[in-house]
């Protein structure tokens, strides 16, 4: 955090808990009046629900036409430090002199890199329910909650590891291949399996597959037949070498192996 002392022209600092509309107002009312305010919110961006709605009561204004200029005031403003995926943990001091310990979570993609393009997202191959939408549509896991976001940064999200990963003895990320077999990409699927199993045309056929076992999808009908799709993706590589997935070794021996 920029320490406020070091900043010109401040009367002190603030810290405000939540950057939905009412929360940015105050922050740029207490930048402008000389405090240094560090606006902590606990979603990617800034702008709460107001930028979910469509128009606003009793006027019938375009909610984002109020939100935009907002947006880009607070991130604008020397006085004003944004820390998004931020939460507090503890409050301490008394009034006019508080302490704050924050916990922030970490993002997975550098909004200093992250020039907002969206081809990340494009090609994520995990779906998850829209909160932006009311959880009425899909969005990918790597996001951005809405257009005008800011900071304009894509986040992941990454949940516990699945009960499939978990059971799996070799630790192979069957949720992780499943979803790109899904998508279409085979190649890649088979890459992610040969992180912790360089065998998975022979674990394809003999494997005794735990991660079905423990397929959280058995709740509602069947488990998902990971091991066959294990096997699927090897086949694949094995009759598509040109996909680039299977290498062939620089240097070959004479000798023989049998596993």
């Amino acid at each position: 955090m920029t320490n406020p002392q070091d900043t010109e022209k401040t009367n002190g600092a603030a810290l405000i808990m939540g950057a939905g509309i009412a929360g940015m107002q105050a922050a740029l009312d207490l930048a402008e009046s000389g405090f240094y305010v560090y606006l902590v919110e606990r979603s990617p961006s800034i702008g709460g629900v107001m930028a979910r709605l469509d128009k606003t009561f009793p006027t019938n204004d375009c909610a984002m036409c109020i939100l935009s200029p907002k947006l880009v005031e607070c991130g604008r403003h020397l006085n004003i430090e944004i820390l998004t995926h931020t939460e507090v943990e503890d409050i301490s001091g008394s009034a006019g002199n508080f302490k704050v310990r924050l916990k922030q979570h970490p993002r997975f993609v550098d909004p200093d890199r992250c020039t907002g393009c969206g081809d990340c997202e494009e090609v994520c191959p995990v779906k998850v329910k829209n909160e932006y939408e009311g959880g009425l549509s899909d969005r990918k896991a790597v996001y951005r909650p809405f257009p005008q976001a800011y900071p304009n940064a894509f986040s992941i999200e990454k949940s516990d590891r699945a009960a499939c990963h978990v059971s799996c003895p070799a630790g192979v990320h069957a949720q992780g291949y499943v979803a790109l077999i899904r998508e279409g990409k085979f190649a890649e699927a088979v890459a992610l399996v040969k992180r912790n199993n360089p065998l998975p045309a022979i674990c394809g056929r003999v494997c005794h597959h735990p991660c079905e076992e423990n397929c959280r999808r058995a709740l509602l009908d069947d488990p998902l037949a990971i091991c066959a799709l294990k096997r699927f993706v090897a086949d694949y590589e094995n009759a598509n070498p040109e996909s680039g997935s299977l290498s062939k070794p620089e240097q070959t021996r004479e000798e023989k192996v049998a596993i």
